[in-house]
C-alpha cells in the first residue's frame, strides 16, 4: 500500500529526468536496510520480538507523514509539440485495472520475467544472516552482512538511475534492465563458493550492487514499455501477480534448505 502510489506519484512528478528520480526515490530503503539489521538483532536482545515489533511498527507509522506530503499536480506546459500530446493524453480518465495490458506482448513477457525472478528475489535477504550463523559467524557480524549490502545497494539505485538517465543508456533501458537481471542471477550462482565470512563479505557487496541495479530500473522499464497512461494500471497487475512469487519463495527456500541438511546428515561423505 505504501510501495505501489509512491511508485506512480514518482512517474507522474518527472518525465526528463524520471530514472534519476526513480533511482533516488528507491534508494530509501536501503538507507534503512543499512541500520535496520544490527538494530534488530540489539531490540531482540533486550525487548524480545513483541516488544521488537512494536518498535518497529512505531516506525513504520511515519509513512503517513510521508505519504500526507504527496500532492496532485496539474498538467505541465511545454513548448514541444510532443510533451504536449503526452500531457493532453493525461488528461485522459485512467482505468483502475487495464486488463487488455495481457494482450501486451512487452508486458507478458516483463511480468512472466519477473514472477519467475522474484520466487528468489528476497530469499537471500531473508538467509543471508542465518546462514552466516549456519558457517560459524557470530550473530552481529552476520546481522551485519545486511548492512554492508544495504550501503553498497543505497550507492547503487541512484547510480544507476544516473547511468539509465543518460542518452545512450535511456532508449535501451529494457536492455540495461536484462543485463542486471543477469547479474543478480550469477551473483547468487556464485554464493556456495562463500564458505568464510571474507567471501560473504564480497558476495554481500555484488549482491547489493545487483539488487540495486534491478530495484532502480524495475518500474522504469514497466512505464518505458506500457507508457504512463497504462503505467499506474500495471502497477497495480504487476503487483498483485508478483505477490504469488513473493509469498511462496523463502517458504520454498526453506523447506529446501531443510531437506539438503537433512540429506547431508543422513549420507556420508
Amino acid at each position: 500500500m505504501n510501495l505501489q502510489p509512491s511508485v506512480i506519484v514518482v512517474g507522474k512528478y518527472f518525465l526528463k529526468k524520471r530514472p534519476m528520480a526513480n533511482g533516488l526515490a528507491m534508494a530509501g530503503s536501503p538507507v534503512i536496510l543499512s541500520t535496520l539489521a544490527p538494530l534488530n538483532q540489539f531490540l531482540f536482545d533486550k525487548y524480545g520480538w513483541r516488544g521488537s515489533f512494536l518498535i518497529l511498527g512505531a516506525l513504520i507509522l511515519n509513512c503517513c507523514v510521508a505519504g500526507a506530503i504527496f500532492r496532485p499536480i496539474g498538467p505541465m506546459t511545454s513548448k514541444n509539440k510532443k510533451d504536449k500530446d503526452t500531457s493532453i493524453q493525461d488528461k485522459d480518465p485512467e482505468k483502475v485495472l487495464d486488463l487488455t495490458l495481457f494482450k501486451h506482448r512487452g508486458f507478458l513477457i516483463y511480468l512472466i520475467g519477473n514472477v519467475l525472478m522474484f520466487i528468489a528475489f528476497y530469499a537471500p535477504i531473508v538467509f543471508l544472516a542465518p546462514y552466516g550463523k549456519h558457517l560459524g559467524v557470530d550473530e552481529y557480524s552476520a546481522a551485519f552482512l545486511l548492512s554492508i549490502l544495504a550501503i553498497v545497494d543505497m550507492i547503487a539505485r541512484p547510480a544507476t538511475g544516473m547511468i539509465a538517465n543518460t542518452k545512450w543508456i535511456r532508449p535501451r533501458v529494457q536492455y540495461f534492465f536484462s543485463f542486471s537481471v543477469t547479474f543478480n542471477g550469477f551473483c547468487h550462482l556464485m554464493c556456495p563458493l562463500a564458505t568464510s565470512y571474507t567471501g560473504l563479505v564480497v558476495y554481500s557487496v555484488f549482491f547489493g550492487l545487483g539488487f540495486g541495479m534491478v530495484c532502480a530500473l524495475l518500474f522504469e522499464t514497466l512505464m518505458d514499455l506500457v507508457g504512463a497512461k497504462r503505467f499506474s494500471s500495471a502497477v497495480g497487475l504487476v503487483t498483485i501477480v508478483e505477490c504469488v512469487p513473493l509469498l511462496l519463495g523463502p517458504p520454498i527456500g526453506g523447506n529446501y534448505l531443510t531437506f539438503f541438511l537433512s540429506c547431508t546428515f543422513f549420507i556420508p561423505d
